[in-house]
């Protein structure tokens, strides 16, 4: 779910060897890199991607709306599908997974036309394919922790969704009061529903043991990282380095 207004993050973004672009379209606000500016093909297929769903949602009331899984349905687009795949995943509504979906939508395009490498970063949501490492580091409002934490990823374990939903920051639709709660798994949209899921589960720095412990149970996520003021819980295949200047956002 996107939860950050501010992009200042995405001036220290950048990748060696990858180009920087953006895109933006209504909600939709990308920061890509690719082996080679693809600024034209991702326009349009952003625009292709967001026809897709709005169609789909002026055909299905209550869409937009819902809080809890629809049910899947083969005939819908495939950016929809994957939006309803993961909402049953999580538990939620398919538009936790929207900002998920649809930077992996374009990132899985641009790895296809340049070339197998591709970043997109969609306010907070990025679907990663690299063909080295790479640091996320994770931003967490007015905790302490904010800023200061990265989590390492490892070429094999990409491509990778790596998405965080907020209680506090910005304009999340999460019913919790985490910081910050960051979800890894190998589809983005998945780890986006799983991300807001967890994050309304957060009321204090009390629940996050509870919060860990679904995400251990949960065959979906390889890993998690949730910060509640001073307070942090992690779990699963992640390692957690202090981040610098390059580390993605």
């Amino acid at each position: 779910m996107r939860w950050q207004r501010d992009r200042s993050y995405r001036a220290t973004m950048g990748r060696p060897g990858l180009v920087q672009f953006g895109c933006r379209l209504k909600e939709t606000d990308l920061h890509c890199q690719a082996p080679r500016d693809l600024t034209r093909e991702v326009e349009r297929w952003v625009l292709e991607l967001r026809m897709a769903i709005e169609d789909y949602v002026a055909s299905h009331p209550g869409f937009i709306e819902s809080k809890v899984p629809l049910p899947m349905d083969e005939t819908a687009p495939p950016v929809v599908r994957e939006m309803l795949n993961a909402g049953i995943s999580a538990g939620v509504g398919p538009m936790a997974a929207v900002a998920g979906a649809i930077a992996q939508a374009v990132g899985r395009r641009i790895v296809t036309e340049a070339g197998g490498e591709a970043i997109v970063e969609n306010g907070g949501d990025i679907y990663l394919c690299c063909k080295g490492d790479a640091v996320v580091t994770v931003y967490a409002g007015s905790s302490p922790l904010s800023g200061r934490i990265g989590i390492k990823i490892y070429s094999g374990q990409m491509p990778l969704g790596v998405c965080t939903s907020s209680g506090t920051v910005g304009h999340s639709r999460s019913m919790g009061r985490a910081d910050s709660v960051t979800v890894l798994a190998s589809d983005a949209a998945v780890a986006d529903a799983w991300a807001t899921a967890l994050g309304n589960v957060v009321k204090g720095p009390g629940d996050i043991p509870a919060v860990l412990k679904i995400m251990e149970e949960a065959p979906e996520i390889a890993g998690g990282l949730v910060i509640v003021g001073k307070r942090m819980g992690a779990w699963g295949e992640l390692e957690l380095v202090v981040p610098g200047r390059g580390s993605l956002h």
